[in-house]
């Protein structure tokens, strides 16, 4: 009944993706190998920030596929529960919703595999995106991994032209998973960085549509070629005048309104909070929607940045994703 009434009128933000099941093991401290049970959830960067801008006041849609089976249902039904708009999550009558299966081996380690072949959301293309849906939006997120292949990149890509030609705000989360771009092996779900040429290449395209860019050093490393963090930030300023977030796990963020300072520490700093790590896993995706929270409602930026850190916090604590995002 709320995401019915979400998607009758206007929404803040539509984000676009990846949408799977996850699975994360509940014996903590076990290999992947030895875990016994699993707790289940709804999982995948731009759905936990679906989720996450929901249970912090925005109101949110999900463009994405599901499949035609339990999991995809069970995945439409907890949107439906969250207040998410249903419009854009499409069920794919030949495919399986994808999975993720995780467990947290120490504070350090969090071996997963991605089940994702031919998976539903994989198979996103330009036909998914609805004008009429994005046109009720005043942002779309986008997510790096989803330009990995072809037809999602077509995809994001129209969603993407609709929305700046409406006026709507483009936001980029590189969010960005080496094997999922064929750069690693199945049992390399826990990968964050591999160097790449050919995917920096093709996130350079997408940096000068974009008003928001959030990322991780890693992930800013990885979008301008250079795995020097204080050039990879000029590199993408050069390109694009979007607002630059950079994530530093404990140490917070800092945010680049503007112009790149000489010293990272220059920038807009947003201090982090303290906490035991118990999961890394979705804590990025906790941050970025709490930073929207503040910024899609143009509140100052280093407000915004106290949000996605308490967030993130909240999320790294704790052993799901989209469960762990708190509510305002």
């Amino acid at each position: 009944m709320v995401s019915q009434a979400a998607s009758a009128g206007r929404l803040d933000v539509i984000t676009i993706g990846r949408c799977s099941v996850d699975l994360y093991g509940q014996q903590i401290g076990s290999r992947l190998e030895d875990v016994a049970s699993f707790a289940k959830s709804v999982g995948g960067c731009p759905s936990n920030i679906a989720i996450g801008t929901a249970r912090l006041g925005l109101k949110s849609g999900l463009i994405t596929r599901v499949g035609d089976e339990q999991m995809g249902r069970f995945v439409k039904e907890q949107m439906g529960r969250e207040g998410v708009a249903l419009d854009g999550i499409a069920t794919d009558p030949t495919r399986l919703t994808s999975l993720v299966l995780l467990s947290v081996e120490n504070d350090k380690a969090f071996p997963l595999i991605f089940y994702r072949d031919n998976c539903a959301d994989g198979a996103l293309s330009e036909d998914d995106i609805d004008e009429a849906f994005i046109a009720k939006a005043g942002a779309v997120l986008v997510t790096g991994t989803h330009f990995a292949r072809p037809h999602n990149d077509a995809a994001q890509r129209k969603a993407m032209r609709i929305a700046k030609s409406r006026g709507a705000k483009v936001i980029l989360d590189i969010d960005y998973r080496p094997n999922l771009w064929g750069l690693a092996g199945h049992g390399a779900g826990e990968e964050r960085y591999i160097k790449s040429k050919k995917v920096s290449a093709h996130l350079k395209t997408i940096l000068p549509d974009c008003d928001l860019i959030v990322g991780t050093e890693e992930e800013v490393h990885i979008a301008a070629g250079t795995e020097d963090t204080l050039q990879a930030l000029k590199t993408i300023r050069s390109l694009s005048s979007a607002v630059i977030v950079l994530k530093r796990g404990p140490m917070g963020c800092v945010v680049y309104p503007v112009k790149i300072p000489a010293r990272l520490e220059d920038g807009i700093v947003g201090t982090g909070f303290p906490i035991e790590v118990y999961n890394v896993l979705g804590a990025g995706d906790a941050f970025l929607s709490g930073f929207l929270r503040g910024w899609l409602r143009g509140e100052a930026i280093a407000t915004c940045a106290t949000w996605a850190n308490a967030c993130g916090a909240f999320a790294v604590s704790r052993l799901l994703c989209s469960p762990e995002i708190p509510t305002w």
